[in-house]
């Protein structure tokens, strides 16, 4: 008996590729992304936007996408994920008041930063270790780290600690940080000391943490490729010490860094799984990948930091979508300094809106079979595979070149702004107010994506440009608040002149400053731009900008695809 397939849908919804490309080439050839002469199928290269690593991510999926695809695999955590608060700072007594605040708030495990003179016993004071797991982030000898923690609850109530605590050695990511030194018969001593120790006690003992790639600047692929070569690197190591691979593997939790970019953050971690299942698949050995995303610390700004509640609500959003088994919402104002119960709050409950109310964890791998995304994750699996041969060969000296072509071409797209950063790059506020905050180290050796505007907004310039708006408010706004923002995304107030109609309107707003930029439509450029220029040159302006293309009257410009950090730079030594 031959089964009849259902129909979901009427002749009329029923649509072919060519269909598709129709109606998205007329709404293009409205804006002017694509020209009568484009054929329809120009879409696809006009909306594929291309990721670092040069992995095209196509505005929809087909299932031709699927043909080819080398991987396989899907996340499997089932139900909500663990909601992990990060703990990080001198002060045993307050951050054991933050960690119980945070438990008491839903906050499911502790993710603590501790040395060896760290008071653990006060910082962790109250909390039941065997229902809250408890990872480690060693400051200093891990081993002497993780002895004191066993040491301080070895006796009493915390027996038994939960078998998902960890105790978190991982050298290679603390040599990649600058913290300790790389390839020493003292780091892999380390390794074995620590995990002879987990096991002893039933817990996990090494952390991949591969944010310390991702916080130098890497690519998603190469964050992928590092934490496999850390990864193969502790099982090779384990294994000369008689460790076999499958208890091994179980001492292994993965960290990687989850960001804005939605789509791309849910494909990394589905390839992460692929990966290493592969790994363990040449040894023998069937296990899954515990997971931990951290929201990125790289992506978050300082100025506008409330914009970042929204960066990584995405980025929880992308991990949890990912199947990572515990995920970690660093508080918005982080940039700012020590995270106030506020902002831990905002953090914590992220997850629980995501969990609770958008019910995003009522399903395992919610992407899965979605063609974009299997294609993506398959993309990113593939090339992380070819990263990983290349570390085997090269090492990690190489990597970090690497990683400072990947910053070097960030950058050229931030400073571009192809690129935006949101309260930053774009829609800056001048006037805003930051939180203020205890200072706080943690962190602090990251460079965040913005950095190099940052620095022009941490020293403002002193005097402001004068705004030369040509026409009326109409003719005028389009330009005005282009370059105005551009300007003040480095630090730069103006002084706008308002409606105009000649260079006399300008002269009575002018008021001596160094530089002025002139700012309407081309056709009152080519009215009476140059005699505005030369008049406002002739009371006193020193430097004459225009907002849109070069002119032969103006000194620079400002137009669309500018380099703004360059532009500022130049902007700011006239007015000095």
């Amino acid at each position: 008996m031959t089964e009849t397939p259902l129909p979901l849908a009427q002749p009329e919804d029923v649509h072919t590729r060519a269909d598709w490309e129709a109606a998205t080439a007329a709404v293009l050839r409205k804006t002017r992304k694509l020209s009568d002469t484009d054929p329809d199928a120009a879409v696809w290269d006009k909306l594929t936007r291309k990721t670092l690593d040069g992995i095209g991510i196509t505005p929809i999926g087909t299932p031709a996408d699927l043909e080819g695809v080398q991987t396989s695999g899907r996340p499997t955590r089932a139900g909500a994920w663990d909601i992990r608060a990060r703990i990080a700072g001198p002060d045993a007594k307050l951050l054991n008041e933050q960690a119980l605040v945070d438990l008491d708030g839903g906050v499911t495990s502790l993710w603590v930063q501790a040395g060896p003179d760290t008071d653990l016993e006060t910082l962790l004071n109250e909390v039941l270790l065997d229902l809250a797991p408890v990872v480690l982030d060693p400051v200093g000898d891990p081993v002497a780290v993780a002895t004191a923690f066993l040491d301080t609850f070895e006796t009493g109530t915390y027996t038994n600690l939960h078998p998902d605590t960890n105790l978190g050695v991982d050298p290679i990511g603390a040599s990649l940080r600058g913290l300790v030194e790389a390839e020493t018969q003292a780091n892999v001593d380390h390794v074995v000391a620590v995990a002879k120790l987990a096991i002893e006690r039933g817990v996990r003992g090494l952390v991949v943490d591969a944010t310390a790639a991702h916080d130098l600047g890497a690519s998603d692929v190469q964050e992928l490729g590092y934490s496999i070569f850390v990864a193969t690197t502790y099982l090779r190591v384990l294994a000369e010490a008689g460790i076999e691979p499958a208890v091994a593997a179980d001492l292994i939790e993965f960290r990687y860094a989850a960001t804005d970019e939605q789509f791309p953050t849910i494909a990394k971690l589905r390839a992460a799984r692929r990966l290493w299942a592969r790994v363990l698949e040449l040894s023998g050995v069937s296990a899954e990948q515990r997971q931990h995303a951290v929201t990125s610390r790289p992506m978050l700004t300082k100025y506008d930091p409330y914009v970042n509640m929204l960066r990584t609500t995405v980025a929880a959003f992308a991990a949890g979508v990912g199947g990572a088994d515990a995920v970690t919402v660093l508080p918005f104002e982080t940039p700012v300094g020590q995270p106030d119960l506020f902002g831990r709050r905002i953090a914590r409950n992220v997850s629980h809106l995501l969990i609770d109310e958008s019910h995003v964890a009522k399903v395992a791998d919610p992407a899965g079979g979605a063609y974009a995304v299997e294609k993506l994750t398959d993309d990113l699996a593939v090339a992380a595979w070819a990263e990983l041969a290349l570390l085997e060969t090269d090492g990690l000296d190489a990597l970090r070149d690497r990683i400072a072509d990947v910053v070097a071409r960030r950058e050229a797209e931030i400073v571009t702004r192809k690129r935006p950063i949101t309260g930053l790059t774009e829609f800056p506020n001048l006037a805003e107010v930051l939180p203020e905050r205890a200072p706080s180290e943690d962190g602090a050796s990251v460079r965040r994506y913005g950095a190099s505007f940052e620095a022009l907004r941490d020293a403002p310039a002193a005097s402001p440009v004068f705004l030369a708006t040509l026409g009326t408010v109409a003719q005028h706004t389009a330009r005005a608040t282009f370059v105005s923002n551009l300007l003040a995304a480095g630090g730069i107030a103006v002084d706008v002149a308002g409606p105009t109609s000649s260079a006399e309107d300008l002269l009575a707003s002018y008021d001596k400053q160094a530089v002025v930029c002139l700012a309407g439509t081309d056709d009152a450029y080519a009215e009476w731009g140059g005699a505005a220029a030369a008049a406002l040159r002739e009371a006193g302006a020193v430097h004459v900008i225009i907002a849109g293309k070069a002119t032969d009257w103006a000194d620079d410009s400002a137009a669309m695809g500018v380099d703004a950090l360059a532009f500022l730079n130049r902007t700011r030594e006239k007015l000095a």
